[in-house]
């Protein structure tokens, strides 16, 4: 089966240089790019090979990149705020799409990806940029399980075997990612964080996917996203899946993006076995 090519490039957002790669279809398409948002540890290279399956699957564009601080863009010292969810999608997101020429995207997030994908529909609800969102394992308030996530990597990556894995990604930025998830999230100054009111103002269809063995949230999430929207909504618990369900049953995850991208389904919750 032929695929469609791909190319990488750097692009200049406010605060430094950001590593992108683009996945195209075989046939040239109008429907809207896929955006990928990566979670507080990824990068581009750590989405493997889902992006190039979900353009050949969707028949679209995928846009993956690396945010600042991140595999191949550029380094960042301080560490983030506590707005840092809300900055991406105010500042850099929407350099990205205007650089790339993308008027209208789906973005897809994993972790706080989603939560960055949620925000960026809210944000810019009124320009209409975003003509769906895929919230995948996304975190959309703080719950002990979370935090008990956390603090269990956070020891995880203590060990220098485990903490090579992420450097493999990062290299000397690796200390400063790890540091900006597990210092951030486990300050008790942002227990009180969430995507309330970013939620309800979110008017496109949304499709919120997590796993019911997910590490760091309950499938509590997932309803609470889907529930809180003023738009289509429709929530999938993957049964047996933990918190990477793209890598862990990635051909179902692309049947259920699929799907609900035709067919844009209504407020509803649904449980798939893998």
């Amino acid at each position: 089966m032929r695929r469609g090519k791909t190319e990488e490039k750097y692009v200049d957002v406010p605060g430094g240089s950001i590593y992108v790669r683009v996945w195209h279809p075989v046939e040239p398409s109008l429907s809207p790019p896929i955006v990928l948002l990566h979670d507080s540890l990824g990068c581009v290279a750590l989405w493997r090979e889902f992006p190039a399956q979900l353009s050949l699957s969707l028949g679209r564009t995928v846009v993956a990149y690396d945010r600042l601080g991140f595999g191949r863009s550029s380094e960042r010292l301080e560490r983030p705020s506590r707005r840092f969810i809300d900055e991406e999608a105010e500042i850099v997101f929407p350099s990205l799409c205007a650089s790339l020429g993308l008027e209208a995207v789906v973005p897809f997030g994993h972790s706080v990806g989603g939560g960055m994908a949620i925000a960026v529909a809210a944000i810019h609800s009124r320009a209409k940029l975003c003509s769906s969102l895929i919230a995948e394992s996304a975190q959309p308030f703080i719950e002990e399980q979370t935090i008990s996530g956390i603090e269990a990597a956070k020891q995880y990556l203590r060990n220098p075997i485990n903490m090579e894995k992420l450097t493999k990604y990062h290299g000397n930025k690796a200390r400063w990612v790890l540091a900006a998830w597990t210092e951030t999230w486990l300050d008790p100054e942002f227990r009180g964080w969430n995507l309330v009111c970013h939620l309800k103002e979110v008017q496109c269809p949304v499709l919120a996917i997590h796993g019911d063995n997910d590490e760091y949230g309950s499938v509590a999430f997932p309803n609470f996203i889907a529930g809180s929207v003023s738009g289509h909504s429709l929530a999938v618990i993957m049964d047996g899946v933990a918190h990477v369900p793209h890598h862990e049953d990635p051909r179902k995850v692309m049947e259920i993006v699929k799907s609900f991208l035709t067919k844009g389904d209504e407020h509803n919750v649904v449980t798939v076995s893998s």
